[in-house]
């Protein structure tokens, strides 16, 4: 249950049909009520306790409703105001020259097409669109007189805002004067203040060490830092501005006109040293804006700074102001608002799972909510000394952040939502899984590890689920679940696995025993029992008795293929610490054998190009264990291959070079590519600088060919880099 929810019933789909007058004015009253509450929270207190989404969920429920019954609205509405507040305890009142006002937004491209259509009739046919990027940071205010900064001032309500003049002159974006020769006598200029995306978990773990509170997300965090009493706290931050409008202008003289035009303005920004974006384009059809908005809502964490939407606003000037305004926004702007990748919700526990190499590594289970287009309800949380980093404590009501395909995060703490319930996460002092001492591999770790690497059920299940990954033999039937029934089945007590060492002796007989706790059903449908049911083997019955299932025989088909794959896959399923693909790769076409690689010195390891020292210590560490060694001797005795062939390795086309891929190529998958990279001796880089040699751009590529461009490295198309892979060479 999100916050929003557990608020009140006033966010329910059925005030929208109270029939009772009396019952609708309560039910909007409560729901302003709610919505403004928030509002202090998030403008005043600097502490939201909902997320921008659920703010906006709130937001449509109180429009829909009074769109339905229009005599609710008033002029103290929400709907009817610009939110904010003023501190005058802390901060001198400004009154803006020209009011601040918010924007109205559009969640799908349906809503975006209706306010096209609205704006339409008065937009001429040479008139365009300037859009921009929704930089979900601190609205300011800056007034220059003659190229002099005099005043800087936060949104406020719109109409007078706090004076934070002495935090601004701390931000080494803004000029103090503006460059040029013939400044306007009077001018107002609109921007955002922003804190950057990686330096906001420093800032917090700063903060907790001080015993302060942390901020929930980094738009918090700048405005935060921005409203401070002392000046030198917010100069201590690395704050940015951009800024994007204008309000009241005073030319110096009829010789210098005012711009026609947003997009004018911006250059005017630039010409005078002002920070500008430089993700903004002007576009005319909608279809042009709507590309826009999907390429951005791709490619949103390729920017230094949060963003929540896209701002389309009408480049002219005097159609702006034939449009004029509501009473809280521009009917010329709209933002379109991307699904949520922040939301809030609560912190149910903090439980501990063991990794493959022993780390134990604390996570969030949470109720479950929906962000990025899917159900989250468990999040990572790294380490003991990450969980005091971001201050979170068990039952907190916290801000979880998921990007895309990107692991799911809790970002930090909505403190104001704490009542006292809140308890201290603290980390085991013996492994969950085997009961073992846990202790730092090497001193000053702040990972803690379980030392009983060979017999920890969890160490060997999650070993045994990565030897079966792409990366290493690509096992697709061993799964995670067939992974964890080898190794900790339900029944019986002894599990087919105790080590990986006997992988490739299994039989089905093995299997035939091995059962798993399951929901269990009745045509279908789930009766909230469990009951024990055979994982590997069907059900048997009198007249049918149970057979391998269709998964068993594929697992032992795989099992087959996977003895005769290449050294370098063979060397990665070991799970020799530091020794992922890239490192397989090279020792298996320098070495050839897994012998050789055995009885090879630390010095003609780390002579290895791309090995070093550490690498190399750890091979040779591995080497001498026995456990280990009883692996490799199984695997050789059941078949698995140890050795490439010398001239089995591909040609080697791409030897030295640096390669980046970007954007959607229609022969290679992402990891396809990188395979192919690799398997030809380059490197595949995931990001682009002046030491890369090509760039393979396929459809929708974004930064990486902007950057790619600006510092003149080549670009493939994929044609082109198949040639290159085939041949070494473009001609």
């Amino acid at each position: 249950m999100s916050q929003t929810q557990r608020d009140g019933d006033t966010t329910m789909d059925d005030t929208l049909d109270l029939q009772d007058a009396a019952a609708r004015a309560k039910a909007h009253a409560a729901l302003a009520e709610q919505i403004e509450s928030h509002r202090a929270a998030y403008y005043k207190d600097d502490s939201p306790l909902v997320s921008d989404a659920e703010y906006d969920e709130l937001s449509r429920r109180l429009e829909a409703l009074e769109e339905k019954y229009p005599e609710l609205v008033t002029d103290s509405s929400p709907t009817q105001t610009v939110g904010g507040s003023v501190d005058t305890t802390t901060f001198s009142p400004v009154t803006h020259i020209g009011r601040m006002y918010s924007l109205d937004n559009v969640f799908d491209f349906a809503e975006l097409r209706e306010w096209y259509d609205r704006v339409s009739g008065a937009v001429s046919a040479e008139s365009k669109f300037l859009c921009e990027l929704k930089i979900d940071g601190l609205a300011v205010n800056l007034l220059y007189r003659d190229g002099e900064l005099v005043r800087a001032a936060t949104r406020g309500d719109g109409r007078i805002g706090e004076d934070i003049t002495a935090n601004v002159r701390t931000i080494s974006d803004i000029p103090q004067h503006l460059d040029t020769e013939f400044p306007p006598a009077e001018v107002e200029i609109r921007g955002e203040v922003f804190f950057p995306i990686e330096a906001f978990a420093e800032l917090n773990a700063q903060l907790v060490a001080e015993g302060k509170p942390p901020f929930a997300n980094p738009r918090n965090s700048a405005a935060g830092s921005l409203r401070q009493k002392d000046p030198a706290v917010t100069a201590s931050r690395p704050l940015h501005m951009l800024v994007h409008g204008i309000a009241a202008w005073a030319p110096a003289d009829a010789s210098h006109p005012e711009p026609k035009e947003q997009s004018e303005v911006y250059e005017q920004f630039r010409s005078w040293g002002l920070p500008i974006s430089e993700y903004y384009k002007v576009l005319e059809a909608v279809e042009e804006i709507e590309e826009f908005i999907s390429y951005y809502g791709e490619h949103r964490h390729d920017v230094s700074h949060e963003i929540d939407g896209i701002v389309v606003k009408i480049d002219d000037f005097a159609v702006q102001e034939a449009l004029g305004y509501t009473s809280r926004a521009p009917r010329w702007a709209t933002a379109f608002k991307y699904p949520p990748e922040e939301v809030t919700t609560k912190l149910l526990d903090i439980q501990v799972q063991v990794g493959r190499t022993g780390r134990v590594t604390p996570f969030a289970v949470m109720e479950p909510v929906t962000v990025a287009g899917s159900t989250v309800e468990r999040a990572t949380l790294h380490n003991g000394y990450e969980v005091k980093r971001k201050g979170v404590l068990i039952g907190d009501t916290v801000t979880l952040r998921k990007a895309g395909d990107v692991i799911p995060e809790v970002l930090g703490p909505v403190v104001a939502a704490r009542d006292g319930s809140e308890r201290e996460f603290v980390m085991p002092t013996h492994c969950p899984s085997c009961g073992t001492l846990l202790g730092e591999q090497k001193e000053g770790d702040k990972d803690v590890r379980c030392p009983n690497a060979q017999s920890c059920p969890a160490q060997v299940t999650n070993r045994i689920f990565y030897l079966a990954s792409r990366a290493a033999f690509d096992i697709e039937a061993l799964g995670e679940e067939a992974a964890l029934a080898l190794t900790a089945p339900a029944e019986p007590a002894t599990p087919p696995l105790s080590s990986e060492a006997g992988l490739f002796d299994l039989t089905p007989d093995d299997l035939a025993d091995v059962k798993i706790w399951r929901n269990k059903r009745v045509k279908g449908v789930e009766t909230g029992e469990r009951e024990l049911v055979p994982y590997f083997y069907t059900r048997g019955t009198a007249k049918k008795p149970s057979a391998p299932s269709q998964n068993t025989k594929k697992l032992f088909a795989e099992l087959d293929k996977a003895r005769d794959q290449d050294l370098w896959r063979v060397l990665v399923a070991l799970s020799i610490r530091h020794v992922g693909p890239t490192a397989a790769r090279t020792l298996a076409a320098h070495f050839h054998s897994l012998d050789a690689i055995r009885e090879a010195s630390l010095e003609e390891l780390s002579a290895v190009d791309g090995i070093g020292e550490t690498i190399a210590a750890s091979i040779r560490d591995w080497f001498t264990v026995d456990w280990h060694l009883e692996i490799v001797d199984r695997w050789r005795a059941a078949g698995v291959r140890m050795e490439d062939e010398v001239g089995e390795t591909a040609p080697q086309t791409l030897a030295g070079l640096t390669i980046v891929a970007t954007g959607s190529l229609s022969t290679f998958t992402r990891d396809g590519i990188k395979e192919a990279i690799l398997a030809a001796g380059g490197k595949a880089a995931s990001s682009v600088s002046k030491k890369t040699d090509y760039v393979v751009a396929g459809e929708n590529a974004g930064s990486k060919l902007e950057k790619a461009e600006s510092l003149g490295v080549p670009v493939l198309d994929e044609d082109g880099f198949r040639t290159l892979l085939a041949t070494g060479s473009l001609a």
